[in-house]
């Protein structure tokens, strides 16, 4: 799977890291409920920085179609907010069983 953090480029990462990320970003979506800056900021870092420590960066001129975008780390509570209304039910989807 094809994942864009925004402002930082395309990263390849395996179906096996899916169930790990998917943690992740529910541990995000329980720091945007919360509404506190520290466990969103903490949540966001944690699902960036796994995305890109299990992802392989494509080159800058690769032109591959993203299957899902993330926010940045610098993006605001209100940001991946809009963000999740847009994409459903939280940023990185399930794996089909």
């Amino acid at each position: 799977m094809i994942m864009r953090v925004m402002g930082e480029g395309q990263f390849e990462v395996g179906d096996a890291h899916l169930n790990r990320l998917n943690e992740l970003d529910e541990e995000l979506l329980a720091a945007l409920e919360s509404g506190d800056e520290d466990h969103f900021r903490r949540a966001l870092g944690e699902l960036l920085g796994a995305v890109k420590q299990h992802g392989s960066p494509l080159p800058d001129d690769s032109l591959e179609p993203s299957d899902l975008i993330l926010p940045n780390a610098d993006a605001t509570i209100d940001e991946v907010r809009r963000l999740l209304r847009a994409e459903g039910d939280g940023l990185i989807p399930g794996i089909p069983e």
